[in-house]
């Protein structure tokens, strides 16, 4: 934690020991060690008597700390975005599977299942969709700047944001061609193996 540095720093420029900002701010001297060892944090009475003995904004005194909280929950994001990402993939596969299996396995369980799994896919394609649109990714580019942690400059966002709209035409189509190459190659295998 930044914050436990802040602290330490500002306490030895006023050249204070623990238990005299302790009594300051009406602490024990142990939780201000306990603040300088980032074992705990201080609560938002403590902030707010700190920034004024130490004459900074409160702003100041935890800016580090919000930015690595920033940094920890768009890792996250990432993390669960790749994850949606992965099971839509495998959950489109094996609908593209069943589809042209339901022939041979017959009709209604085949497509009871294929239906089944198509909602759950939907579902991790809709967790997808919120994060791309709490971070406006959209475009391929913006989406490996996304998942590579970065983000793009300005410059950069308002090109990307000129090819949104024919790169979803042209993504769409290719899914589409992508699939019936996928359901026609295992409907094939099927009827050379049965």
């Amino acid at each position: 934690m930044n914050i436990s540095n802040v602290i330490r720093e500002q306490r030895n420029k006023l050249s204070m020991s623990q238990e005299e900002l302790a009594e300051r701010i009406y602490v024990s001297r142990q939780t201000i060690s306990s603040w300088e060892n980032g074992k705990t944090y201080p609560d938002i009475n403590s902030l707010v008597m700190l920034s004024e003995v130490f004459g900074i904004t409160i702003d100041s005194l935890i800016k580090g700390d919000l930015e690595i909280m920033e940094q920890k929950i768009e890792q996250t994001d990432i993390r669960e975005y790749k994850r949606y990402n992965a099971l839509m993939i495998v959950g489109t596969a094996i609908v593209a599977i069943l589809l042209p299996a339901s022939a041979y396995l017959g009709f209604i369980p085949g497509m009871v299942m294929a239906s089944l799994i198509a909602v759950i896919t939907f579902y991790f394609e809709l967790k997808v969709k919120k994060i791309k649109k709490l971070y406006d990714v959209q475009t391929y580019r913006e989406i490996v700047a996304f998942t590579k942690g970065e983000t793009l400059d300005e410059i950069a966002k308002i090109r990307e944001s000129g090819k949104r709209g024919y790169q979803k035409v042209i993504s769409s189509i290719c899914y589409g061609l992508l699939g019936m190459f996928a359901a026609l190659i295992i409907f094939w295998i099927l009827e050379v193996l049965i």
